[in-house]
């Protein structure tokens, strides 16, 4: 039986927010804007090449595959959504489709799992054309202790109820032997890769690092993903006018991207002194960070902390409030901070929903927190 949105709640209670949030349309084209604007400069040959050349070399193997469910994530300022970061491994999209369906949004939930499941199947065409997809493995460092663990058992259920074979499993238990990639005695067509070893470093990953060097297993997404958009150090570009210009970006893409990306610098281009006495506008994340690890807002900073961010490599961005929206909890009214996150495929959204959160960064452990579905007028927001 697949897994309802009940049973989810039941296991993780700060997976869902109570709450939904409602959006105007224009706010959802700003965010689509953004995006596409991201995505065309990141695309441009000068911009690949200088985020690949500053990449481990397992990033420069030449890929077909484009990298699923990437994240945009975004915070709402009184002028309009302002780009936080981009991610290649954004958890939660199946998540947010039991979510729609258990708040009675069953077309909406039935159709962004179809989407999601023609996503992967698109990325096998790319690699592989015609040939058939016949078994998936959905990998994370020890996967069952995994927050988001549950999500991993959704897709296996996708997967499975499409006809393919489907495993959940620790890189440690796939091995290399006979020119394919092996979990037990199933042969692994596509990777899942949930791994926040973005470039399979750890000695876990050998046989997946084998398999993927070797052309042998479709990984998605993939170390050259996480390096032209995911490090951090793309936002460098994405919010500087005179770069913009010199790659001959246009007028109107530079004017999206400018109002839209919050300014964003390399903590090694600034004088400390300077920066520790603007730490105040502020945010500090590690270039190849991740899920708010090591992240801080400057004016919580200490100069001990301070001290080692400056050993980097760090970015500092400038701080964009998160809006804050009403929750009830436990009977009594609240207001809690939103991000919102676009899922986003080959530069189409998928679909948008809110974390809600209190504290410097979205956490999942904010009573009455978690996701919540994002709606326009007309109906959900994709």
């Amino acid at each position: 039986m697949p897994t309802t949105y009940e049973q989810l709640a039941a296991r993780q209670p700060h997976f869902f927010s109570a709450a939904s949030i409602t959006l105007e349309a224009d706010v959802l084209a700003a965010m689509r804007a953004i995006i596409t604007a991201c995505e065309q400069v990141l695309a441009l040959p000068t911009c690949r090449a200088e985020a690949l050349d500053a990449a481990p070399e397992i990033a420069r193997l030449p890929q077909a595959a484009q990298g699923v469910c990437m994240g945009y994530d975004f915070h709402l300022s009184p002028t309009g959504p302002r780009l936080i970061e981009i991610n290649t491994n954004a958890g939660g999209a199946l998540l947010n489709a039991s979510l729609l369906e258990g708040r009675g949004a069953a077309t909406a939930a039935a159709t962004l799992r179809a989407d999601i499941f023609a996503m992967f199947a698109a990325e096998w065409r790319r690699a592989r054309g015609e040939a058939a997809l016949t078994s998936i493995a959905i990998v994370d460092e020890q996967p069952e202790t995994q927050f988001l663990a549950p999500e991993f058992e959704l897709f296996r259920e996708l997967f499975m109820a499409h006809g393919i074979a489907a495993v959940i499993a620790d890189p440690g238990e796939l091995a290399w032997c006979d020119g394919r990639l092996w979990c037990g005695a199933t042969a692994i067509d596509l990777v899942y890769n949930r791994l926040t070893d973005f470039y399979l470093d750890t000695p876990a990953c050998a046989a997946l690092r084998a398999a993927y060097l070797a052309g042998q297993v479709v990984l998605t997404p993939h170390p050259q993903v996480h390096a032209t958009h995911a490090d951090k150090r793309r936002l460098l570009l994405l919010s500087d006018a005179a770069r913009l210009t010199a790659l001959g970006v246009g007028e109107s893409e530079q004017a999206i991207l400018l109002a839209g990306v919050p300014r964003t610098i390399e903590v090694a281009s600034v004088a400390a002194d300077t920066l520790w006495a603007e730490r105040k506008r502020w945010f500090f994340k590690p270039a190849a960070g991740f899920g708010s690890r090591a992240a801080y807002r400057g004016d919580k900073l200490t100069r001990r902390v301070f001290e080692e961010i400056l050993q980097g490599p760090y970015i500092a961005q400038e701080i964009v409030p998160p809006s804050e929206h009403p929750v009830e909890v436990d009977g009594e009214r609240q207001r809690l901070k939103a991000d919102f996150r676009c899922y986003v495929y080959a530069g189409q959204v998928l679909c948008v929903a809110a974390r809600l959160y209190q504290g410097q960064t979205t956490n999942f452990r904010t009573p009455g927190g978690g996701f919540a579905p994002v709606f326009l007028s007309e109906g959900p927001a994709t």
